[in-house]
Order: structure tokens, then C-alpha cells, then sequence
């Protein structure tokens, strides 16, 4: 369990970004007998998520949906819709990184290396794997 400061630091986030997003309903908060606000770790993987998730640019309320959904998907039925919506960012991704490859093989390697090194190694990694879903759904 950690207390709202613990948490903050934890997750590199302010402790007032904690408290808008548990006035939103994206995180819970349990009370002690004194009334402070303790925090589980489930807690701190779902800010984590909701940071990286923002990250690419999804809204609050999506990432809210997407936590629940986390938390209460179990069937067969919403592992189905799951990977719909996943293959439906995919082909997000796909179109967005189609517009970008043209520009890309026109600039210097050195260019190419400057943007390369803005990505994280998560997108790095995302940037690959799409490229690859791309070649086998040929």
C-alpha cells in the first residue's frame, strides 16, 4: 500500500495528477481509520498505464473505458471485441506510418537517426512489430 506522496513518486507523476484522476474515476483510493488515502499496487499499474496510454494521445475517457474493460473482460466474447479494437489501431498505426515512410526514405540517415532516437524502445519495438503485421497480412 502506498500513500498518495509514495505513489506520485513512484509513478513520476504529481500528486495532484493523482487526485484529478481519482476525481475522474481512472484510480481508487482506499481509506485508513485516520482517513488517508492508501493506493495498491494494482493501483500504480493502472497509472502507468494511464500515462503511457496518454502518451498516445488516447483521452481520459477511453482510458478509463480501457481500465474497466482491463478489470472486467473475461470472455471469450470481449477478448473477440479486444482484438478487433486492437486490430482496428493497427490499421491506425499502419495508415499513419504509410504517410510518414515516404518522408523518411527521402531524408539524409543522419535525419533518419535524429527521429529514431526520439522514439522510445517501446515505440521502436511497436514501429517493428507493425511493419510486420503490414508484410503478413499481404
Amino acid at each position: 500500500m502506498y500513500r498518495i506522496g509514495e505513489l506520485a513518486e513512484l509513478a513520476n507523476v504529481t500528486k495532484r495528477t493523482i487526485d484529478y484522476y481519482t476525481k475522474l474515476g481512472l484510480l481508487q483510493a482506499e481509506r485508513s481509520p485516520s482517513n488517508y488515502r492508501y493506493y495498491t499496487e494494482d493501483v500504480l499499474a493502472d497509472l502507468r498505464y494511464i500515462e503511457e496510454c496518454k502518451k498516445s494521445h488516447i483521452p481520459l475517457e477511453e482510458i478509463k473505458e480501457k481500465i474497466q474493460c482491463r478489470k472486467e473482460c473475461v470472455g471469450e466474447e470481449d477478448l473477440y471485441n479486444k482484438a478487433e479494437h486492437v486490430e482496428a489501431l493497427m490499421r491506425q498505426l499502419h495508415n499513419e506510418l504509410s504517410e510518414i515512410m515516404p518522408v523518411l526514405e527521402k531524408i539524409n540517415q543522419e535525419r533518419q537517426r535524429v527521429i529514431s532516437n526520439k522514439l522510445t524502445p517501446q515505440s521502436k519495438t511497436l514501429v517493428q512489430s507493425l511493419l510486420q503485421f503490414m508484410l503478413d497480412k499481404k
